[in-house]
């Protein structure tokens, strides 16, 4: 009986044997291949004409002849993204991936389908399995990061990049977006420190480094850079910032003025270095005074600086040395560079010419500016007070009760309408409000004192 059952058991092996070698006959697999051909070079034909849905159907006839076929699968991811089916394009070009781990073009459709559908984590994790394939993709992986908020991935790959390759605009963009955020600032700081110590003679990252440390305001740190800039490149205009201040201390006046201008006429350095340089040169002048003439070339080189006034600074400077002459001058160039500051400047050289006892000077001003700006009582002031002095009391007294109108909260200033008042009305001959108005100066003055 067991030798029945084992002669039946190898009749069925060898019959399902036959039938195996049946299904492989030469013959049907040329035709099957031919088959293959015929559907591929159809859907070949269909993507040439943009027929992307007849592509597809003859993509997945070849499919059912070989299922595993990553390029089929390809084809059909590429059918499907021109068709914007970017959920079967994604998968046809993942299945594909799948089938041939090492074809970077798979793992580009994939990327390509992140990319139009704005899916720039998953794109981060495509770009990290194709790098290894093509290491240019790590340029995509900075806009990567950045379209994903990791500035810290992107802010390190930013740096290797600018280390292997060279820098370039866009990832220098980037750069400066990242660190407009002031959290990743001492990072920077600390791979610019490295950079400098592996290529001292690179002077585009002291220049970095400085910039960064002046926008913490970290003067100190800015001029130990350029010192060390100074050191390793000592023609680089940033290296100025150093030798200028060496200059001064060491009485070298000439080369301390080729060295302000070069700094000032840089396009490169910060203009709060600037500032401070010009400042320093403002002081040697105490002691210099015969250099006072190279401001004027110094000054221009403010011209576009909307930040501060340079020439009305100046102005300043000398008017609280009481170098009125000099303030003066200063003052009414201020005018000529920048109209902003008008009302301010034009308060400065009242208060010089009515020291001065330049009535008539400081009354045009007033009158010029009173048209000008109707609501500030300092100027119906200073009009006042110049009409009175020009023993024009008549104006001086409408002047002034125009502008004690507009005076508000300031005892001093109305303490000094009630005395220009005053002498309005003595100059009129009207005792009576001459003594009203003194003696409400007098109650002011009291106040005044009480308050302090």
């Amino acid at each position: 009986m067991k030798k029945l059952v084992s002669l039946l058991i190898m009749l069925v092996l060898l019959c399902n044997s036959a039938l195996s070698w049946a299904q492989t006959e030469p013959e049907e697999i040329k035709l099957e291949d031919n088959k293959f051909k015929e559907y591929f070079f159809e859907a070949l034909k269909q993507k040439g004409i943009e027929n992307y849905d007849k592509a597809i159907v003859a993509l997945e006839r070849c499919l059912k002849i070989d299922a595993n076929n990553a390029t089929i699968h390809h084809e059909l991811g590429k059918n499907y993204f021109f068709l914007k089916d970017y959920k079967n394009a994604y998968s046809s070009f993942e299945k594909a991936h799948s089938l041939d781990p090492k074809n970077k073009w798979f793992l580009i459709g994939m990327y390509d389908v992140d990319y139009e559908t704005k899916d720039f984590v998953d794109g981060v994790k495509v770009i990290n399995k194709l790098i290894p394939l093509d290491p240019k993709f790590k340029e995509d992986l900075v806009s990567l990061y950045m379209n994903t908020a990791e500035f810290d991935k992107a802010l390190l790959l930013i740096n290797e990049l600018n280390e292997t390759i060279g820098k370039s605009d866009r990832r220098d963009n980037y750069k400066l977006q990242i660190l407009s955020k002031g959290q990743y600032q001492d990072a920077e700081i600390t791979n610019l420190v490295e950079q400098i110590n592996k290529y001292p003679k690179e002077e585009s990252n002291y220049i970095s480094l400085i910039y960064l440390y002046s926008k913490k305001d970290n003067l100190e740190k800015v001029l130990e850079t350029a010192r060390l800039l100074e050191k390793q490149i000592p023609n680089s205009e940033w290296a100025q910032v150093s030798l200028f201040k060496s200059y001064l201390i060491n009485n070298d006046s000439e080369k301390a003025i080729n060295a302000m201008n070069t700094v000032l006429a840089s396009s490169k350095i910060d203009s709060k270095i600037k500032h401070r340089i010009f400042n320093e040169f403002l002081i040697y002048l105490n002691t210099n005074p015969q250099l006072t003439p190279v401001l004027d070339k110094a000054i221009g080189y403010f011209d576009n600086d909307t930040n501060v006034n340079v020439a009305k600074e100046i102005g300043k400077y000398y008017h609280n040395k009481k170098q009125f002459d000099k303030a003066v001058k200063y003052y009414q160039l201020s005018f000529k560079k920048n109209n902003l500051d008008e009302v301010e400047t034009s308060l400065l050289l009242l208060d010089i010419y009515t020291k001065q006892a330049e009535f008539d000077k400081a009354l045009k001003i007033a009158n010029d500016m009173v048209a000008l700006y109707p609501a500030q009582p300092q100027f119906y002031y200073y009009a006042g007070l110049a009409y009175n002095q020009l023993q024009q009391f008549k104006k001086a007294k409408e002047m002034l009760e125009m502008g004690m109108d507009y005076v508000v909260e300031d005892i001093s200033l109305e303490i000094n309408y009630n005395i220009q008042l005053g002498e309005a009305y003595n100059g009129l001959g009207d005792a009576n409000k001459k003594e009203f108005y003194f003696s409400k100066a007098n109650e002011l003055l009291k106040k005044q004192k009480q308050n302090e």
